[in-house]
């Protein structure tokens, strides 16, 4: 569930609002998210190419998957930027497979 699927009169938010387990890693890692949002991200300026933003699809990645895994994913994202780039709807994985789902499950025990 994105920001822009709540309810009309709810609180919004530009982050994921679904629930996730706050595990230290996860909010420390979507703390550091949010604070680039509140300060660096405006001098960044307003040109992404996909919907959502980076900071917010790291937000969700890091929020559902986990520190490690989350933060490699934005990682991604933020590497498929760029004037080579893709561009479009790009959403968080709801389930990881491959070398990341290993080690995901490694950093949640």
């Amino acid at each position: 569930m994105c920001a822009h699927d709540t309810e009309a009169g709810s609180a919004r938010s530009r982050n994921w609002q679904g629930p996730w387990p706050k595990t230290p890693g996860r909010v420390l890692g979507t703390s550091l998210v949010r604070l680039y949002q509140l300060t660096l991200s405006g001098f960044v300026g307003n040109s992404c190419r996909h919907i959502p933003t980076c900071s917010e699809y790291g937000y969700e990645a890091i929020a559902r998957h986990g520190l490690l895994t989350g933060a490699i994913l934005a990682a991604r994202r933020v590497g498929r930027c760029g004037p080579f780039g893709t561009s479009g709807i790009d959403n968080v994985p709801e389930t990881i497979a491959g070398p990341l789902a290993a080690l995901r499950h490694r950093a949640d025990h």
